[in-house]
Parts: structure tokens; sequence; C-alpha cells
């Protein structure tokens, strides 16, 4: 039986790192093992000293080797992130190793605010990158030669990726996984761990559970679900107020109350939402995405993306639009 080609990632760590950002990429890589028939990843974790190395949140990872003697071939080198990232800017033997690892990579990703790691080892140069949108300023700033973009969710600017916060290191690492087996492996992993079906790099950060408020009232929780699965159905507040069973006024002064916004706000926004993912996926046009998500006519579809992104939805499009999604 011919043996599976091995694909090293080496994962490199901090004192004070974010823990999901090397367990939730460690994790899609493990789980594309289990399902693929060819092709292994063989994950790493690396730090300046070998040993005990303590994340964020109190939990200890074993770094297997310090960088400064990880030696061989690399297909995947990630540098994570973390609230303690700025603390080892300064770190010559992490930033060198980087650098230096990096060198002999096919590819090279961060997750996060790592992308900091990657700019001051000097591998950003010249290219687009992302980050946290909450430092995406500060990136700018601090490397005037990176060409900074906050909205997606990753970026891939050569054999150099970059991703956002947190959770999107999942994205970044199904992407991977996708540009080395397909998108059907992609898929099946991101199936298998419950998360979201492989969310294009296009997509924005700014996302909808970011817009308001979960409401404590149980009736109100499911008016807030119903509408953003359903933006083309009657979301007026007589409708939704009955099937609340309240009164209009009751309703809309609770709704406000608990989620922060007014309910024809909320309604606005996350008909904008539906569109922003048709927008991001599919190849439909302008009318049919304002038919499909409730907004009715492209005139308002305009209206509202200019409101909320200050932007047209066609430039949205050719901004965000998936290339897997190009010819759909």
């Amino acid at each position: 039986m011919q043996r599976r080609a091995v694909r090293r990632v080496v994962i490199v760590v901090f004192d004070g790192f974010q823990m999901f950002d090397l367990a939730g990429p460690a994790d899609v890589f493990s789980t594309a093992n289990l399902l693929a028939r060819e092709g292994d990843y063989r994950v790493e974790v690396t730090a300046v000293r070998a040993g005990a190395v303590p994340a964020q949140n109190g939990i200890v990872t074993l770094a297997e080797t310090a960088i400064g003697e990880v030696a061989g071939p690399i297909d995947t080198l990630l540098v994570v992130g973390g609230l303690s990232v700025p603390e080892h800017l300064g770190d010559r033997d992490l930033i060198g190793g980087v650098a230096r690892l990096a060198a002999g990579a096919r590819r090279v990703a961060s997750v996060c605010n790592g992308s900091f790691v990657l700019a001051e080892a000097g591998l950003l140069g010249g290219r687009r990158a992302t980050t946290h949108w909450l430092v995406a300023g500060e990136m700018a700033d601090r490397y005037p030669d990176v060409e900074v973009d906050a909205d997606p969710i990753y970026i891939q600017d050569g054999n150099v990726w970059t991703s956002a916060g947190v959770s999107s290191g999942v994205d970044l690492a199904l992407a991977l996984v996708a540009a080395d087996h397909g998108h059907r492996l992609a898929r099946n992993v991101a199936r298998g761990l419950v998360v979201y079906l492989h969310r294009p790099g296009g997509q924005s950060q700014f996302s909808a559970p970011m817009r308001a408020a979960v409401p404590r009232a149980e009736p109100l929780r499911e008016i807030q679900a119903f509408i953003d699965a359903n933006p083309a159905e009657d979301l007026s507040v007589p409708a939704l107020a009955r099937r609340a069973g309240m009164s209009e006024r009751h309703f809309s002064r609770v709704f406000t109350e608990q989620t922060g916004v007014s309910p024809g706000r909320y309604v606005e926004r996350s008909r904008a939402d539906a569109a922003r993912r048709l927008l991001e996926t599919t190849a439909h046009p302008l009318d049919r995405v304002a038919r499909e998500t409730g907004l009715g006519a492209p005139e308002t579809l305009y209206r509202v993306f200019r409101r909320h992104w200050r932007v047209s939805p066609g430039d949205y499009r050719r901004r965000f639009r998936s290339k897997e999604n190009s010819r759909s």
C-alpha cells in the first residue's frame, strides 16, 4: 500500500497566546487526516524555548522543539495570535526564527494579530493582509508597506495567508485543506466539526451576530431567529407582534429594550446581511438578491448598503466575492 504524503504543519506559539488560534486549525488538520484518503497533516508546536508554554486562558501546551532547532522542509508555517503579541515583537529569537522557517516553507500563515509577527519578520512587505479588525489601524500605522484590509476573514497573497480574529483561524485552515485536497474534503471537515460550511475568505468580519444583543425573553429570541432565517417573509411590526403574541406597542418596546435596536432597524440589518451573503456566494443579479432578501427592489438594496457599509452592492460584490462561487 502506498504511503500517504506527509504535510508538515509547524505552529508557532509564545507565552500568552490565544489557545483557539492553535486548537482550531490543529483540529481542522486532524479531522482532515481522518477523512482524507491521501495526504497526512502532521502538526508540530514550536516556541522560542521547548517545553511548557502558557496560553492566555491559563492552559499550558507543550512546544516539542525550540524554534531555533526546527529543521527540515515545512509545508505550512502558522503563527498564532494573542493579547501578548505586542510584548513579543522585540524578541529577536522569535522574529528571526519565524523569518528563517518561512524561507523554507511552502506557505506561511497567521491567525488574528499573529500577522504582526509576520510583518515584523519582513514577510508582509508589499502584500495585502488582514488581521483582527480592532488592531487593523495599528497594523497599518506600524507597517506602512503592508496593504492592510480589515474586512475579509482571510486573505491569500501568493504563498502567504493571513486571517482575522480568533475563530477565523478555523476558516483559514479549512481554506488550506481545500487548496490541498479540494472543497469537498473541506466541507466534510466543517461538517465533522459542526462549524460554518467553509465561509469564503472575502466574507466580512462584521457578521450578523454583532449587530444586536440576544433578547432575554424566549419569545423574542424566537422572533429574532425567525427574522434572520426568513428575510423575504412579512417582517412588519404587526406581523412580528402577532407571532410573538403581543400588542404592537408592547412588542416594539420590549424588543428595543432587550436588543438595543428597534424591530424595523433589526429587520433592515438582517436583510442587509442576507443580501451580503448572497453577493459573496452567488452570481444572482441584484434584482433577485433584493427580492430573495425582502428588500424588494435594487434601489432599496442600494440605499441599504450605502447606509450600513457606505458601498454599493456592486462594489461590495467585486471586493468580497468568493472565487469558489464566481460561476455559481
